[in-house]
């Protein structure tokens, strides 16, 4: 899957730690990937920087099989050492420019964003090869993924499809901001089979999960699950 491919189709980003628990980390991202996730970032502060390269290795294995992206979240010297096509930061991590000047114009990079100006800053930063590829929005809900972090709730997810509209051209934003209309984002933070609807209703069109397919019994059929209740949502 190409930048192109983000830009277009990808909808589900799934979010997972090493599963240390488990020991299941490679069954665990090729049944992800094959239930329909698009990318999968590993998100484990835990890990060494030798451990995550060496399961770094095993996503992007999964990933080639499955035609999917894959993505490194904060650390921009473990995406550049392992080629990760898709780098995640957030808003106290490095600057957009500095990881653009590190990783380069191919690389997919991603911000957290939690409030209405975070969002235009996001859309202000996205023309150009140079610019921001993705943003998300939240976390819509308290999780324990992010303990201490503040819900942000449905209205963020109202303002960021307001503000950058439909690819129909539809939307009650700037007229730049519609411009970029194209511009992905995701919504994040506490989203299930349970509440996607509201998310949806919200605007969103593309969500990033963690408990919702990691706590799974079968992560394959929690991903087909979340997309067919967001196509289900969108009808």
């Amino acid at each position: 899957m190409s930048q192109d491919h983000l830009h277009t189709t990808a909808r589900l980003y799934l979010c997972t730690d090493a599963r240390r628990d488990r020991g299941d980390f490679e069954d665990f991202v090729d049944s992800a990937f094959a239930g329909g996730v698009d990318i999968i970032q590993l998100r484990d502060k835990s890990l060494e920087a030798a451990e995550e390269l060496e399961l770094l290795e095993v996503l992007h294995a999964a990933a080639r099989r499955h035609g999917r992206l894959w993505a490194v979240n904060d650390r921009a010297d473990i995406a550049s050492l392992s080629g990760a096509p898709v780098f995640h930061i957030g808003q106290k991590d490095i600057s957009l420019d500095a990881a653009r000047g590190f990783l380069g114009k191919d690389a997919v990079i991603g911000l957290s964003t939690h409030t209405p100006e975070q969002v235009d800053a996001a859309v202000a930063a996205s023309p150009g090869r140079k610019g921001l590829d993705y943003f998300c929005v939240g976390p819509v809900w308290a999780t324990p993924t992010k303990p201490g972090r503040a819900a942000v709730g449905l209205d963020l997810v109202r303002y960021a499809a307001q503000t950058i509209g439909q690819p129909d051209g539809e939307g009650t934003g700037k007229a730049d901001a519609r411009a970029e209309s194209l511009l992905p984002w995701f919504a994040i933070g506490g989203i299930d089979l349970g509440n996607v609807e509201q998310v949806v209703d919200a605007g969103a069109r593309r969500i990033v999960v963690v408990r919702a397919i990691t706590d799974a019994d079968d992560p394959a059929h929690a991903a087909g699950a979340l997309l067919a209740a967001l196509d289900a949502a969108d009808s």
